[in-house]
């Protein structure tokens, strides 16, 4: 029985199989790259790897002599495929405005974060550049700030008093203005890749 051909778009299998080798130099890495800096380039920003794009389709014989899982899970993908997905972590700030003058301060932080559902679905939640993660500050050239809880509060000390124990509270802060689209993706051999588009 003869294949049943399908309509394959050849550059998102190139973005799953180039983003796991962390984008290595040639022509269809670059090509599948340059993809990815669009998508997330706004507006709108669309899912940098759409899966639901690439037919996979590998013989369990050729699969079972490279080492690659045919197991599937209910999104249709094996786990190295899912790993490679799950690894990608995408923030997109519309404005970040951290402002002080004389006793007053304000924040403003309008952050979305684009996650993969178990299904395969992509979507966008709300989020804050304040409270996400370290890597975030770092990528758009902010900084992390640690704050302590508990035993340096504002009570008088106590001869014999024992306090809670200092809990730190880590959040990013940035001086000025942020206003663009933050990913980081992981390869396969864990290591991990940012992009930034300011915008």
């Amino acid at each position: 029985m003869p294949a049943i051909p399908v309509k394959a778009h050849p550059i998102d299998c190139a973005i799953l199989l180039c983003m796991a080798g962390g984008f290595p130099a040639s022509t269809e890495c670059t090509a599948a790259k340059i993809e990815v800096i669009r998508r997330i380039t706004p507006l709108p920003v669309e899912p940098p790897l759409q899966l639901w794009r690439c037919p996979m389709k590998l013989d369990a014989s050729i699969a079972a002599k490279i080492g690659v899982s045919m197991v599937l899970g209910s999104d249709g993908l094996n786990a190295e495929t899912r790993a490679i997905r799950d690894g990608i972590d995408i923030y997109h700030i519309q404005q970040y405005r951290h402002k002080r003058g004389g006793d007053s301060e304000y924040i403003i932080d309008r952050t979305t974060v684009g996650k993969y559902l178990q299904n395969g679905h992509f979507q966008w939640a709300a989020a804050s550049y304040q409270h996400g993660p370290a890597w975030l500050a770092e990528a758009a050239g902010g900084y992390t700030v640690a704050r302590s809880i508990g035993c340096d509060d504002d009570r008088r000390p106590v001869y014999g008093r024992t306090c809670v124990p200092t809990v730190i509270s880590t959040t990013n802060d940035h001086n000025g203005f942020i206003r663009g689209v933050f990913m980081r993706y992981r390869d396969t051999d864990g290591t991990y890749h940012i992009e930034a588009i300011r915008y």
